[in-house]
């Protein structure tokens, strides 16, 4: 039965290892501190935070976000350490709240490796604080036990730390927040929270949808226990996001019907199957009939397209993408914490055998190394066959998905663009390249940004930190990039209906001109590429006065007052080769386009090499942290919403000897002069 638990109130923690689920509403910090008896943090390595997310026998998330699991083996804990703090904290990144007095009270809950809530807590009363510590597992004994703790300290994590003895409390502070902003930049940002009726119809995450995620069953046949289908999570409140849903193990969301043990149900939600004639009884067969795809045991049926909820077969797709987005990256990580659980038993149990000097040479000790590595490879072999299983469920969805998606969320080879006319409505989102993890990197995932965008786009051109990027040539890379730009500019004007996108470009010397020729022979540019010091400043005063005009308008409810002349039109700006060209006049007004820009509809897209602009220092950090990173070239440096794991992103190109691209651009140029622009 699970323990409500109030501030003060303990409870015994029935065994060793057992997971934290964090719900909070918003993106949050997760972290832990370990103590000794007096609850003293030592030092800064015994902290487990966002830049430094493991400890011996704790895990936590390596990102803020709004749901967290944390994974908790006590038996691995140091001996000394008696205590463990679980934290929580605000991200100080502009955009965030600054108290928790702002945001719903979030919900914490203990559960057992099978799903099972041991405990729960909800902090509440929670005003200007900015960080928490929600809750204490702390040694009696021979045993552990939980207390709801809900100590807020309105000098963040700082004070909070500082007040567990720790001397370094303000540096760790600093770096922790300095991880959770690199973190929230090489994010992708997931979609909007959806109501009940927006959400995903099948739900379930692969690893649950045929039995336990691999990490239970790894974990429970280690300790020679048979795996169960993990149990419910905690409901949270209407309106709040559904229940924590961690990497160790996928478990299925609310709201969904319970389908312990057995295969989703892929039949869409309302299409009904065909009424079938009852065939006239016929003699029993002599031999059973062989097994065809319909009658094989523990086979799904097949996927469907757009098998989601939502009011349009768009918002149906798009919701089925995003699903099998989070299945991939949970399925994964569940994979991956099976892996490192073997390993850990496996180092456990060669320990055990060499700390005793008899058994470290002769047969005993290679006896006890082979059955050691025996046991690991026998749970990796499980916690695959499990991962294979879900992949091989995904795989048959996309095949289905993606022929199905319309123009703006499909590739470029997609007959929806060869068949393209140009829009009368705006889409959902906007495909700006695919996604793929190790584990199986021939599954890629559309990677959908909502539209209008919510941040700019960096595609970057240099070579630090990309291995495929550093095997190019700078010049070859840098048209490559522009290449990449273009592309991402023309679907983005073919998402649009003609007249409400517009595009202008600065190219301070003229170095684009071939990569830039689609924008400009088409004729959907407004103006000529902007170039030299007084082209930029030209630019950039023209859309810096458009999103003042529009946020006067918009604080003074008189949106009718605009003057005639301004293009209401969404705005995209492409820059290439910054700084070049750019004082600090100008650097200070793209700043403030990056940063005030998309809430009034102008948007960047710059196309720069960060090596270049050095010299500015840590005043240009906030303007790279703004803009979502991309590259011309696969590289692994996006990570999803859920658990943080580093996809491999590829960017979409145009292919290189079709005419779909210019096709798309003759079509809305021609639709602009419709229009007379």
């Amino acid at each position: 039965m699970t323990a409500e638990l109030v501030r003060g109130q303990n409870h015994p923690l029935p065994q060793a290892r057992c997971e934290i689920r964090i719900s909070a509403g918003q993106p949050v910090v997760a972290g832990a501190t370990l103590g000794d008896e007096q609850g003293t943090v030592r030092g800064v390595e015994r902290v487990a935070h966002p830049g430094s997310h493991q400890l011996p026998g704790l895990e936590v998330s390596r990102q803020a976000a709004a749901d967290h699991r944390l994974a908790v083996d006590l038996g691995a804990l140091p001996e000394d350490v008696h205590r463990v703090n679980v934290l929580l904290a605000l991200p100080s990144a502009a955009g965030f709240p600054a108290r928790f007095g702002a945001v719903a009270a979030p919900f914490v809950a203990v559960t057992g490796l099978d799903g099972t809530e041991v405990a729960t807590f909800t902090l509440t009363g929670l005003d200007a604080e900015s960080a928490v510590v929600a809750l204490e597992l702390y040694r009696r004994g021979d045993a552990w036990k939980v207390r709801a703790v809900g100590q807020g300290y309105a000098g963040g994590l700082a004070e909070m730390l500082a007040d567990q003895g720790l001397p370094q409390a303000r540096e760790l502070a600093a770096t922790i927040q300095e991880a959770v902003g690199r973190g929230l930049a090489r994010s992708v940002a997931a979609p909007p929270p959806r109501t009940s009726d927006g959400d995903r119809a099948r739900r379930t995450p692969p690893a649950a949808r045929q039995g336990a995620a691999p990490s239970d069953a790894v974990r429970h046949e280690a300790d020679g226990v048979e795996p169960t289908a993990p149990a419910a999570g905690p409901q949270p409140a209407p309106g709040a996001p559904s229940a924590p849903v961690p990497p160790e193990r996928p478990a299925a969301p609310q709201g969904l019907p319970s389908r312990p043990g057995g295969p989703v149900d892929y039949s869409h939600p309302r299409r009904k199957p065909a009424a079938r004639p009852t065939p006239p009884p016929a003699a029993p067969p002599t031999q059973p009939p062989a097994p065809t795809p319909s009658n094989q045991p523990n086979q799904p049926p097949r996927p469907v397209a757009g098998d989601a909820s939502g009011w349009s077969m768009e918002e149906r797709l798009y919701n089925q993408v995003w699903g099998m987005f989070e299945d991939l990256a949970r399925s994964a990580a569940a994979y991956r914490s099976a892996v490192d659980f073997a390993e850990s038993r496996m180092e456990q149990e060669l320990d055990k055998v060499l700390s005793d000097p008899r058994s470290r040479i002769g047969s005993t000790g290679d006896l006890a190394r082979e059955s050691a590595r025996t046991k690991r490879d026998a749970l990796v072999e499980q916690a695959r066959a499990v991962l294979d299983r879900d992949m091989a469920q995904l795989v048959a969805e996309s095949e289905v998905v993606e022929p199905a998606l319309p123009p703006s969320f499909a590739r470029w080879n997609s007959p929806a663009w060869h068949a393209y006319r140009v829009p009368m409505e705006i889409p959902m989102a906007l495909r700006i390249g695919d996604l793929h993890l190790p584990e199986r990197p021939d599954l890629h995932i559309p990677l959908l940004v909502r539209l209008p965008l919510e941040r700019g786009l960096w595609i970057d051109a240099g070579r630090t930190g990309c291995e495929a990027a550093m095997m190019m040539d700078t010049d070859e890379l840098r048209r490559l990039s522009m290449d990449t730009a273009v592309a991402h500019a023309a679907r983005l004007l073919g998402a649009y209906p003609a007249g409400e996108f517009t595009v202008h470009v600065i190219d301070p010397a003229g170095s684009a001109t071939a990569a830039l020729a689609p924008l400009v022979k088409s004729g959907v540019l407004d103006a000529p590429p902007a170039a030299g010091a007084q082209g930029v400043a030209t630019v950039l005063a023209k859309l810096t006065e458009r999103v003042d005009l529009v946020q006067m308008a918009v604080r003074a409810g008189a949106s009718d007052a605009l003057p005639p002349h301004l293009d209401t039109a969404e705005q995209l700006l492409i820059v290439n080769d910054f700084p070049h060209g750019f004082d600090d006049r100008a650097v200070t007004q793209l700043r403030y386009l990056a940063d005030e820009g998309p809430s009034v509809g102008v948007h960047l897209m710059m196309v720069a090499d960060r090596e270049d602009a050095s010299a500015y220092g840590p005043v240009l950090d906030p303007l790279w942290r703004s803009l979502l990173r991309l590259t011309p070239v696969p590289d692994a440096h996006l990570a999803d919403p859920w658990v943080g794991h580093a996809w491999t992103y590829e960017p979409l190109l145009a292919p290189p000897a079709g005419q779909v691209l210019w096709n798309v651009l003759s079509q809305v140029a021609q639709a602009r002069r419709a229009l007379g622009r």
